[in-house]
């Protein structure tokens, strides 16, 4: 088939597939030091062990003659664009990083970013757990959430037995801060 009728990526592009979170525009990129040493340890392994493995690979495969109907080599210069923006991605993110020790906080009894708080629903009486860290390191599964997020700015610079209101999918709730730690 002629090229001109074939739509083959440049690798400009965004590939299909979940598009990493963005910061507000005109905020500092806060992190602990667990997502910061996280983020560190996947640089260092896309670059020592998964791209070089990879290039191995596209180069066997590039010299094996025709590659316009080479698996490897499509697929394996493919997945080294991926690999190739998700490094520029995590060095822009590290070099825009401002750590922060949440067990250094001078006042903690008040929620600021790495604190873990512990919340009741005031009504149902449930306790949940959370902990704000930075965008790049939250999952709600395990109890972290973003420092951006409307529970965390809710939450932000409340003391213990205080009741805070934010927006959640659900609508309006309000819950009550039971204790602040910062580990």
């Amino acid at each position: 088939m002629n090229k001109a009728f074939v739509k083959e990526s440049d690798g400009t592009d965004e590939e299909e597939g979940v598009a990493p979170p963005a910061l507000p525009p005109g905020t500092r990129n806060y992190m602990t030091r667990r997502g910061h040493a996280a983020l560190k340890a996947e640089l260092a392994h896309l670059l020592k062990t998964e791209r070089p493995e990879l290039v191995r690979v596209v180069s066997w495969a590039a010299g094996n003659g025709d590659r316009s109907e080479n698996g490897d080599y499509i697929y394996g210069k493919k997945r080294l664009r991926e690999i190739d923006r998700r490094i520029r991605f995590l060095e822009k993110r590290l070099d825009s990083a401002v750590v922060v020790d949440p067990a250094a906080q001078e006042n903690p009894d008040m929620v600021f970013f790495g604190a873990t708080v512990t919340v009741s629903d005031p009504e149902g009486g449930a306790e949940a757990t959370y902990q704000i860290v930075g965008i790049d390191e939250a999952e709600a599964s395990a109890g972290r959430i973003s420092w951006i997020s409307p529970l965390a700015k809710a939450l932000l610079k409340a003391r213990e037995g205080d009741t805070v209101r934010f927006h959640s999918p659900a609508g309006l709730r309000r819950i009550e801060v039971v204790e602040i730690r910062y580990e």
